[in-house]
């Protein structure tokens, strides 16, 4: 391959939807797992060390980006695991909110110094070890839907929207308030080492969303707003990854909240060509080859995806390449570096 040189301005103009001759790559998640396993080295267990250890960490981390040929380092810290009690969503807990004494007895002021104390020491070392023509695309990891289902549960959830509808909506409202003032804090910190950035919030499933749509546009999408409103005020744009078929509140995603691009894509709901004929004319596009694709196909299939989606995406505005979802330790480092490497070969690097 030819030397690489990274440009953050790559990504930064496919996210506001600009095509750029050097189509970027872009991955919502690469586990440290996965980067051990092609570097050889360890060092994702330093990320839980001293400062040095976690400089250390990060500058392994970011290198293997650049290696990679990737122009930005993706990083996030989530919120969730910094609220006391959380775990109901991703550690399958009870709710630690079950009803109004629960909510009014939750100690919602402390969740940002709790979420600082936490992450800040990470932040701050990317901030010390980005190469050279680098920037970070993420921030604060969790959207609002997933934090209030990380203290309630997906199903309690709905039941409480139904039990106690003005529980249910303030709910939203607090978990909205929490999450601005993290962001506020993070982009007066932070904003600098960022040419993009996001949070996840899946908000559907392969058949529709997980709320109505309704409900979506109700609760959900205001608290979105807030937080793209303060993203925007800094001049940078904003990409929502959001799994599931979420067709329904695009629109207000678009022209409401003021998304700038959209990442998360799997062929059973559409295939990727349906993004870049719906929105490539008003939204970047990010993504491109599902993951179920990167476990299962041959090195060959999935080369020629690649070639495929990168030769479709010419007139659609902006675009940047990787996988529908992300690299969890389960895909195939082979299916992974197959995806990689068609792209660079096609760059022509």
């Amino acid at each position: 391959m030819r030397l690489f040189t990274p440009d953050y301005r790559n990504i930064e103009k496919v996210a506001r939807n600009q095509a750029v001759p050097r189509i970027p790559l872009y991955e919502h998640l690469i586990s440290f797992g996965t980067m051990e396993r092609i570097t050889g080295r360890q060092f994702g267990h330093l990320a839980d060390g001293d400062a040095a250890d976690r400089q250390e960490c990060m500058r392994q981390y970011c290198e293997f980006y650049r290696t990679m040929g990737y122009d930005t380092v993706t990083f996030e810290q989530c919120i969730g695991p910094a609220m006391p009690g959380s775990g109901a969503l991703g550690g399958h807990k009870p709710g630690v909110i079950r009803n109004r004494a629960d909510y009014e007895r939750y100690p919602w002021s402390e969740v940002p110094e709790l979420y600082f104390k936490a992450h800040a020491g990470l932040f701050d070392a990317l901030h010390e070890t980005l190469p050279p023509g680098m920037k970070a695309i993420g921030g604060v990891g969790n959207g609002v839907f997933e934090c209030v289902q990380d203290l309630v549960g997906f199903t309690d959830l709905c039941y409480l929207g139904m039990d106690d509808p003005e529980l249910y909506a303030e709910l939203f409202v607090r978990v909205g308030d929490v999450s601005l003032a993290i962001w506020d804090r993070f982009m007066r910190l932070y904003a600098d080492d960022f040419c993009v950035l996001r949070f996840g919030d899946d908000l559907g499933f392969k058949s529709t969303t997980l709320l109505s749509a309704a409900d979506i546009r109700t609760h959900i999408l205001p608290q979105y707003k807030r937080i793209v409103n303060l993203v925007h005020s800094y001049e940078k744009p904003f990409l929502l990854h959001s799994c599931g078929s979420i067709f329904d509140v695009m629109e207000e995603l678009i022209e409401e909240v003021g998304i700038d691009a959209k990442h998360s894509n799997e062929d059973q709901i559409a295939p990727f060509t349906t993004w870049f004929e719906r929105y490539g004319s008003r939204i970047g596009n990010f993504g491109g080859i599902d993951t179920d694709h990167l476990c299962q196909k041959s090195e060959t299939e999935i080369g020629q995806m690649v070639r495929d989606v990168m030769d479709a995406s010419i007139g659609h505005g902006g675009f940047a390449l990787g996988s529908g979802n992300s690299i969890p330790d389960y895909v195939p480092v082979s299916g992974y570096l197959a995806m990689v490497e068609a792209c660079r070969a096609h760059r022509g690097e």
